[in-house]
């Protein structure tokens, strides 16, 4: 029996659109949320070397974590900065003195590492239906896909550019068409001059350490939002979008991989890792690979290029931030209408499941905010009592 021989070439080009997804992932976090970051540092006026140590030690933390878990289960497990905690931080830093929020980010990254060992929450997340699951997705990703169009205003000739490479290449070749966007939109972004790189030059970041200060006024105000922010907004979302997919994923090795590096990095200004959500559906699905056993590399990717940024500390964070933030939106929308599509499909495809289903997306689309904790959760909430409501409704009437 003959044995086919493989060359470099043909494995790069089987893996290629997973590498990319996982660099476009990487790129869509920096050049979109990460602006959160540095104004949350300003507000707590923090030193450019401390800002600069908060890049590193989270870019750095979010690398190693993602590496690790993609690589042990082989799945695209992609980490990221808390964004809806980021946010919660432009304003809870301006009143907390900065060591009593790392002692805050400490004990909130330790309570992640004890829900963990515990494994309640991924019992917890398997009891949700996969309509409702699917919905609240839909719901999450919905802005980005109606991000697409609303960004024609502002840049026509780069979004529809954009979207007509997007629509040729998914016609010639669905597989590399969100690289084809990518490449495409540097083109014409260099002809036209639109990428400012005034910001951006090669230093390498260097950590500070900051000793943890422990108060009871930092506990309440910032530990215990920032751990139900980053639970609700973050850690679900993100399980149930592996789960989506077709990944049955090990919560209990996320929540205590990511905790633990969260608790490590914390003294050097890192507020908290976890798992990503919206960045990772552009890995999770199938324009990052039509084999889901091959998703894996966009992990590895975006951990790689993560550790990268670090090293540089806001060096290449500059860099993604350079580009316009229409091309930065419209290649995240496109990356995600696949996922879009699919999620709404899932939601609605049981017609018994449909209402509740569609109150879940419409609930989480929009984006409703109580008591500090965002859509996510309530789109979750809404849609689950609808199902059991609507479920119970169902019963009484066959009976």
């Amino acid at each position: 029996m003959s044995r086919q021989h493989h060359s470099p070439w043909s494995y790069y080009q089987d893996y290629m659109p997973a590498v990319v997804a996982g660099l476009i992932s990487v790129i869509v976090n920096y050049g979109g949320t990460f602006i959160l970051i540095f104004q949350a540092a300003q507000i707590a006026g923090l030193s450019p070397e401390r800002t600069a140590s908060w890049v590193w030690s989270i870019s750095i933390g979010v690398g190693v974590t993602g590496i690790l878990l993609s690589w042990r289960y082989k799945q695209p497990i992609i980490t990221a900065w808390s964004t809806p905690a980021a946010a919660f931080l432009m304003t809870a830093l301006a009143s907390v003195p900065y060591a009593e929020a790392i002692a805050a980010y400490m004990l909130s990254a330790l309570a992640f590492v004890l829900l963990g060992m515990t494994g309640y929450f991924a019992k917890l997340i398997r009891w949700i239906p996969m309509s409702i699951a699917s919905g609240l997705l839909a719901g999450i990703l919905l802005q980005f896909g109606i991000a697409v169009f609303a960004n024609i205003s502002a840049d026509p000739l780069l979004v529809i550019t954009l979207f007509l490479v997007y629509l040729i290449a998914k016609r010639l070749s669905a597989r590399y068409a969100i690289v084809a966007v990518l490449g495409g939109g540097l083109i014409l972004l260099c002809l036209q001059s639109a990428i400012d790189l005034s910001a951006f030059h090669f230093a390498f970041a260097t950590p500070v350490f900051t000793a943890p200060v422990f108060s009871l006024h930092a506990l309440l105000s910032i530990a215990l939002p920032l751990f139900l922010i980053t639970l609700t907004g973050q850690y679900m979302p993100g399980l149930l979008l592996l789960q989506n997919d077709g990944y049955r994923s090990n919560a209990k090795a996320i929540f205590t991989v990511t905790g633990c590096g969260s608790l490590l990095m914390a003294p050097f200004g890192s507020h908290a890792f976890n798992l990503a959500a919206i960045t990772a559906a552009i890995c999770t699905g199938a324009d990052a690979h039509q084999n889901p056993k091959k998703r894996w590399v966009a992990g590895i990717t975006a951990g790689l290029f993560y550790i990268l940024v670090g090293l540089f500390g806001l060096s290449l964070a500059a860099l993604f931030s350079a580009f316009p933030k229409a091309f930065m939106s419209t290649l995240a929308g496109l990356a995600l209408l696949g996922t879009i599509a699919g999620s709404l499909a899932n939601a609605l495809q049981h017609p018994r499941n449909r209402e509740a289903a569609l109150i879940t997306f419409l609930a989480t689309a929009a984006n409703i905010n109580l008591f500090g904790i965002g859509g996510a959760f309530w789109g979750l909430v809404f849609g689950l009592v609808a199902y059991a409501i609507l479920q119970l409704s169902d019963r009484n009437q066959t009976q």
